[in-house]
């Protein structure tokens, strides 16, 4: 009985899988992994469903958007001008539904 046969040889090696939440406890090892050239198998339950791969060096660079501005920054809207007291109101309201 042959265990490594001519194409088991000359395959390419297995690629290496992992689950959902492994890869997310451990997503900077497994991005250092796909910068070394290596391609990852990511599962849910055992099935594929994702693969990582690296990216190409020859591929043109990626688009980068400047950032949103804080919406905290964002100027607040003038106070509405009321003469009612807001407080009074309510009181009022649950004096009468008594």
């Amino acid at each position: 009985m042959t265990i490594n046969d001519y194409l088991m040889v000359m395959s390419k090696p297995p690629q290496k899988t992992v689950r959902v939440a492994e890869l997310k406890a451990e997503l900077s090892a497994y991005l250092r992994e796909a910068r070394a050239g290596n391609s990852i198998v990511v599962c849910d339950r055992d099935t594929p469903v994702a693969k990582l791969v690296p990216y190409p060096a020859e591929a043109e660079a990626l688009p980068v958007r400047r950032a949103i501005p804080a919406q905290h920054r964002a100027p607040l809207p003038r106070p509405i001008a009321r003469k009612v007291d807001s407080l009074a109101a309510l009181l009022d309201e649950r004096q009468s539904s008594r």
